[in-house]
């Protein structure tokens, strides 16, 4: 019996090479070979190393920045689920590649009976006593027609798409936590900027309430310069209240507070991130990885559909056990005592109401919305690189232009209040001087903010922020790594 079971199973895994899984075939990119020229872009430069092989250690420059990246990579919730879920799918791929091989088991059973002299047939007591062991495989399909393996192949690439999804969340969360820094140091700047201002303003009222008691200021004037008291004050509580919600924001993608030892961060002015280059939208194929999930989930779908074209043709069961049984525990193992069992099943499909065609037409459409999927991620990200190119060279013109307007209005001011000293001047000229100034400053920060804003979404859609540091000669890997069954 043992060399029956032996050739039934490498008859299986003979006829088990036979696969339905379409060919796959990767669609074409839905995108230019080049990203958009113009006025708006900078001129194209080759990049000698791609961002997503930049660290984000080397790429963020600012210390206190690196402390709270590794603290959310160390303690985000949303980070956690992601890698979780790759352990689940793992488990729900070694379930399914199971399906490939018999399942083995041991059993052994002892049973001892009394019949009461009123129910046997020979009219006195019986008692009855059977003792068996045996040892076989239950139900297994032989998989002439590739139906388990391709619901297998399926798991692994659901399984491989996971852990893409795994490393865009990585790469998100890094780019949050950058963004929620920036913004909580640039309110900082503008809650201090805020405090200075409105000092002056109040010195500016009390000159004004001074000169209007001699006469010298009209009441139209002392209105006029309280209202910019006033209108500082109410940015001075608006700053006040964005400061504590961004460092509650951060608080949440840290998912821990903010260290207590937490070096000082640097100004907003400061050389925060390097510039990496864009390269080629060929490039994000291999580096993005919501779009080697979009891959993986399409060769999913693709296994799908050879499971369904399988379900048309027959599928065949096996049951068989070899063992022994006695009535006595002490002849389990003699001599005659064996006993076997095969039982092979066959299910033909005939007729199903059309349900099996469906199963297929429905498998071939779930593919055709994952491609479109597929083409809408590449779409995505070549928009996205393709609105940081031009947000670099506008904001680099933007932002040397509000430094000179910036330059112009404290020129401004310091003028206007000489001029308003002497004498020269009314307080009109100088209060709009002291707004002017006021307003640049305020929108010179903001400015920087969107820059710098603008240079890390870039950085996250090259793919950058998986790796903490910068790896030498990284070489591009063309599939995911593979999976450890144990």
């Amino acid at each position: 019996m043992s060399k029956s079971l032996l050739s039934l199973a490498i008859t299986a895994f003979v006829l088990g090479g036979c696969s339905l899984i379409p060919d796959y075939k990767q669609p074409e990119a839905p995108v230019a070979a080049q990203y958009p020229q113009g006025p708006a872009y900078s001129p194209a430069e080759a990049a000698n190393r791609a961002a997503a092989e930049q660290g984000w250690k080397q790429f963020f420059h600012d210390p206190a920045l690196q402390q709270l990246i590794q603290t959310a990579l160390v303690n985000n919730r949303d980070l956690r689920v992601a890698a979780l879920n790759i352990d689940a799918f793992a488990a729900q791929y070694r379930i399914q590649r199971a399906d490939l091989f018999p399942a083995v088991s041991a059993t052994g059973s002892g049973s001892r009976q009394r019949t009461p002299a009123s129910l046997s047939q020979t009219g006195a007591e019986r008692i009855t006593s059977q003792y068996s062991a045996t040892l076989g495989i239950s139900a297994y399909e032989l998989d002439l027609f590739g139906r388990v393996r391709s619901l297998s192949e399926q798991a692994l690439q659901t399984y491989f798409a996971t852990e893409e999804a795994r490393r865009s969340t990585q790469i998100s969360l890094v780019a949050s936590v950058a963004n929620a820094y920036l913004t909580w140091q640039a309110d900082k700047e503008l809650l201090q900027l805020t405090k200075e201002t409105l000092g002056t303003f109040e010195q500016s009222y009390k000159l004004t309430a001074r000169s209007n008691e001699v006469g010298v200021a009209s009441a139209l004037d002392l209105s006029q310069s309280r209202t910019s008291v006033e209108n500082a004050r109410v940015q001075l509580a608006r700053y006040t209240r964005l400061v504590a919600q961004d460092e509650n924001s951060l608080t949440l993608l840290l998912g821990t507070g903010v260290p207590a030892n937490l070096p000082g961060g640097q100004p907003l002015a400061d050389d925060l991130m390097s510039e990496v280059p864009a390269g080629l939208p060929s490039d994000l194929l291999q580096r993005r990885p919501d779009i080697l999930e979009a891959e993986h989930k399409l060769k999913a779908a693709n296994a799908n559909i050879g499971a369904a074209r399988a379900a048309f043709f027959p599928s065949i069961s096996l049951t068989a056990n070899a063992g022994t049984a006695s009535p006595d525990l002490s002849g389990l193992f003699k001599g005659g005592s064996g006993t076997w069992l095969f039982q092979p099943q066959i299910n033909l499909p005939i007729f199903n109401a059309g349900s099996l065609r469906a199963s297929l037409d429905n498998s071939k459409i779930q593919k055709d919305i994952t491609v479109a999927q597929y083409e809408k991620s590449i779409q995505t990200a070549f928009q996205e690189v393709s609105d940081g190119l031009a947000a670099r060279q506008t904001f680099n013109e933007q932002l040397q232009a509000q430094h000179d307007l910036v330059s112009a209005n404290q020129d401004y001011y310091r003028l206007a209040e000489r001029r308003y000293r002497i004498g020269v001047d009314s307080n009109l000229t100088f209060l709009d001087a002291q707004r002017q100034l006021f307003t640049s400053q305020q929108a010179l920060i903001a400015d920087r903010l969107s820059q710098l804003t603008s240079e890390v979404n870039l950085y996250k859609a090259l793919g950058g922020g998986w790796n903490e540091q910068t790896a030498q000669n990284t070489p591009v890997p063309e599939e995911a790594p593979k999976l450890k069954l144990f």
